[in-house]
C-alpha cells in the first residue's frame, strides 16, 4: 500500500467525517421535533444518511440525544447498514494486502 492510496482515502474518510456531521445534526433535529410533537424527519431519510457513509455519526448521535435506540426494526436496518460498510472495507483490506 503505498502513496497513491493516500488521497483517495483521506478523501473517503472526508465523505465519513462529512457525512457523520451531517447525520449527528439530523439526529439531533428528528430528536428535538419528536419532543415537540413537530414534523419528523423519516426514517427512510435517516437510514439514507447512515447508508451514505454517516452511521458513525448516527452511532454516536443515538447515544448523545438517546433516540433509536429501543426500535428494534430500526435498530435491525442500522445494524445491517454498519456491517455492510465493514464488510465492504474488509473486502477492500484484504484484495488490497493479496495484490
Amino acid at each position: 500500500m503505498g502513496e497513491a492510496f493516500m488521497p483517495p482515502l483521506l478523501w473517503i474518510a472526508s465523505i465519513y467525517a462529512i457525512m457523520s456531521i451531517v447525520t449527528f445534526a439530523a439526529y439531533g433535529l428528528d430528536k428535538h421535533q419528536a419532543e415537540r410533537g413537530k414534523r419528523r424527519i423519516s426514517e427512510r431519510t435517516l437510514h439514507l444518511l447512515e447508508l451514505m457513509g454517516g452511521w458513525p455519526g448516527a452511532a454516536v448521535g443515538q447515544g448523545f440525544f438517546r433516540h433509536k435506540r429501543r426500535k428494534f426494526s430500526y435498530m435491525v436496518v442500522f445494524i445491517s447498514i454498519v456491517f455492510l460498510h465493514v464488510m465492504v472495507w474488509v473486502g477492500w483490506s484484504w484484495m488490497v494486502w493479496r495484490s
